[in-house]
């Protein structure tokens, strides 16, 4: 299968790389020269358009910033709907919209195509290493069919039902994961503050009930200085603003995650768009006039974890 892959930032390169070095066939495409260039080096084409890499591939991953971004590569003169046709592909690896994904799939299935949404979670290292998690939103045909791409990237893949179902969970993850980044920095914070040891904090939490997956990674890069994880904190504002639009629409009347939007909102404008999320816990730092650093940190995090094969996962329905 040959297969396309439009949008090389710090996850999407990665994923395409895992692509490469599995052996499949795969063009890509990227505003970047240089990460163009990066992915050429290891074994992948360059593709010349959106609509060329549709016509030519029969499946094609777009893995971009915003919806608004994903819209106008699926919906351009040369975008990949010009191209949808019987035996297409168009798998969504961004983080977005639901209702967004559900209205260009749907246009993409009109046309003969499938569609599907694939966002994956657990951090740039593990995409690195092909063992980042994948949900899938699709038919149960169209999951059979890309699941030899999928468990190429990943190493848990998930069906999650209909096609934008995937990208509501997603945004339910990393809503979560926004929680733990902010709780784990006021708890740092209160234990500089009181006099303990931050190495002995953050040991006393991994043991605990208190860690969480964020806690043994964005804890890390924090007491190291480095808070670098390869995310800022316009793209955790994008993600909790989607999942705060996803319970409006059901009506749900949440209390922390209006309160973590305005967290963001302050951060970015006090520190920047681009500032790497973990910084957030400059706020507290500027708060306080504590340093919430210590030594034997790590200033990133690395997946030592082997690589393998990649699989379904089925939830247990009872």
């Amino acid at each position: 299968m040959k297969i396309g892959f439009i949008g090389l930032g710090n996850v999407g390169a990665k994923l395409a790389g895992s692509l490469v070095r599995n052996g499949l066939d795969v063009t890509v495409r990227d505003l970047s020269a240089d990460r163009q260039a990066q992915l050429q080096a290891l074994g992948a084409s360059i593709g010349a358009s959106p609509v060329e890499m549709m016509q030519n591939c029969e499946a094609v991953i777009t893995c971009l910033p915003s919806p608004a971004t994903s819209a106008a590569v699926m919906e351009a003169d040369n975008g990949l709907l010009a191209a949808a046709a019987p035996g297409k592909v168009w798998m969504e690896m961004s983080t977005t919209d639901e209702k967004e994904v559900r209205r260009l799939g749907e246009k993409f299935i009109a046309r003969g195509g499938e569609a599907a949404d694939c966002p994956v979670s657990g951090g740039c290292h593990r995409a690195a290493t092909g063992n980042i998690s994948i949900l899938a939103g699709c038919e149960r045909a169209t999951f059979d069919r890309i699941l030899p791409l999928l468990t190429a990237m990943g190493r848990r893949i998930l069906h999650s039902g209909a096609l934008g179902s995937a990208s509501i969970l997603k945004v339910l993850t990393n809503y979560l994961a926004t929680a733990n980044l902010v709780t784990c920095c006021e708890a740092l914070t209160v234990a500089r503050a009181v006099g303990i040891d931050l190495r002995t904090a953050y040991e006393a939490i991994r043991i605990s009930s208190g860690t969480s997956f964020v806690h043994e990674t964005e804890s890390q890069v924090i007491l190291n200085g480095s808070r670098d994880i390869s995310f800022t904190m316009d793209l955790v504002l994008k993600d909790i603003g989607l999942f705060q639009g996803v319970a409006d629409r059901a009506d749900v009347p949440l209390e922390i995650n209006p309160v973590l939007i305005e967290i963001f909102r302050d951060g970015i404008q006090r520190y920047g768009s681009r500032e790497l999320s973990p910084n957030i816990v400059r706020r507290l730092e500027d708060a306080t006039g504590l340093d919430i650093r210590a030594p034997g940190f790590p200033p990133e995090i690395l997946d030592d974890e082997p690589e393998v094969p990649g699989r379904e996962v089925v939830p247990d329905r009872g």
